[in-house]
């Protein structure tokens, strides 16, 4: 073994070590989890460039790079806002200003205005008391 892919194989050791001691407990931190994780991610690339600088083989880790859906649904999903844009979203027509000033309305000092309905209701006797009392 190489001392360069030998050297970061101990790192990853180490790294996966530490991230097992802090993931494992009963009290997880997640900044002490997220900081182990970073350095196993970090180990893990150098070992895998150590690998490709000495046999020119490509990465030993998964990479996944999708978005985590299957093709077949990010196809679907992209054709669906593709159909959105193109139909509900298009040019919006401008409205042109009024040719004419607008004329202000006319302010009347009576309750009952010509452009109301609204009439105020007449007063009504109460029944129940007599106007004899």
């Amino acid at each position: 073994m190489s001392k360069k892919i030998n050297s970061a194989l101990k790192d990853l050791k180490k790294a996966l070590s530490a991230h097992a001691d802090v993931v494992g407990g009963s009290a997880v931190s997640l900044k002490k989890a997220q900081r182990a994780s970073a350095k196993v991610a970090a180990a893990a690339e150098s070992y895998a460039e150590a690998v490709l600088a000495k046999s020119g083989l490509a990465t030993p880790f998964s990479v996944s790079t999708s978005a985590g859906l299957e093709e077949a649904t990010l196809a679907s999903l992209t054709a669906e806002r593709n159909s959105i844009k193109e139909n509900l979203t298009g040019p919006v027509p401008v409205q042109e200003p009024a040719s004419h000033a607008l004329q202000e309305p006319e302010l009347a000092d009576s309750p009952n205005d010509s452009h109301t309905d609204q009439h105020e209701p007449e007063p009504v006797e109460n029944p129940t008391r007599s106007s004899t009392d």
